[in-house]
């Protein structure tokens, strides 16, 4: 297993409080899949705790033995192995959505960039949920009321009420 100074139980009880205190906050993991020691068993326990939490921002990516580490010294998985449980966890992830429930509520934004490509400001919520609007140059460094009008998987998308701050 991978030497990490926290257990499973640790992650979930930090997660646990950081949703108790701020039950919208956006939590973001890594997950690297195909870890030379990891087993079917610690596999299956990573997909548990993506089911279980249904992280909105999950960083996947397959073990890379990194020079001179004590990891780059053991006897790695093969590379279908680690492609498919890479897969695996990409699957799951793309099979949930996590923002549905903020259709058409009200959030305080604050506005932070401007995406040009798309002509979209782009700010963040309390819970750091990402919201895009059309492109307002005054709202940058400012936060304003916003209705949420429509999801996806990476981001709000909503219309400025006003009370801008």
């Amino acid at each position: 297993a991978m030497v990490r100074e926290y257990t499973v139980g640790d992650f979930s009880r930090l997660v646990d409080g950081l949703r108790d205190a701020v039950p919208e906050v956006l939590i973001a993991t890594d997950v690297i899949c195909g870890f030379p020691a990891e087993s079917e068993e610690d596999h299956q326990g990573t997909l548990d705790l993506i089911k279980r939490y249904k992280f909105p921002v999950l960083n996947i990516s397959q073990f890379y033995p990194r020079p001179g580490t004590a990891a780059a010294r053991m006897r790695r998985l093969p590379g279908s192995l680690a492609k498919r449980r890479s897969s695996e966890v990409t699957q799951l992830f793309d099979s949930y959505e996590t923002n549905s429930h903020m259709v058409g509520r009200e959030e305080r934004v604050w506005f932070s960039d401007t995406e040009r490509r798309h002509d979209q400001t782009v700010g963040h919520t309390k819970g750091y949920v990402k919201v895009v609007v059309k492109r307002e140059d005054t709202l940058l460094g400012r936060s304003a009321l916003v209705r949420i009008q429509q999801t996806s998987k990476w981001h709000l998308q909503g219309e400025v009420l006003g009370d801008v701050r």
